[in-house]
């Protein structure tokens, strides 16, 4: 059962990761939060996307699902790092 739940969510976390770590990398250094709190941020949000993909399709692995997690969680990164305001 545990090994379910790590991979359902596997997805979320490890690209809550790649976008904190990109984040880093593309805005201004100390634009916003530390990488790990935006990592957190992303992963929650990641985590949220992928229980609504499957409430909503009654079915996990949507690719519906897997690309709403890609535009929130580089819109949540744009959020935190304050991408409006440009370099």
């Amino acid at each position: 059962m545990a090994l379910h739940l790590l991979f359902f969510f596997l997805p979320a976390l490890a690209l809550a990761l790649f976008s904190a770590a990109c984040g880093s990398w593309l805005f201004r250094p100390g634009a916003g939060l530390r990488w790990t709190q935006r990592w957190a941020f992303n992963a929650a949000a990641g985590v949220l996307v992928l229980v609504a993909g499957l409430v909503v399709f009654n079915n996990d692995g949507k690719m519906a699902t897997y690309g709403a997690l890609v535009v929130v969680s580089a819109t949540v990164e744009w959020v935190l790092q304050k991408g409006w305001r440009g370099r």
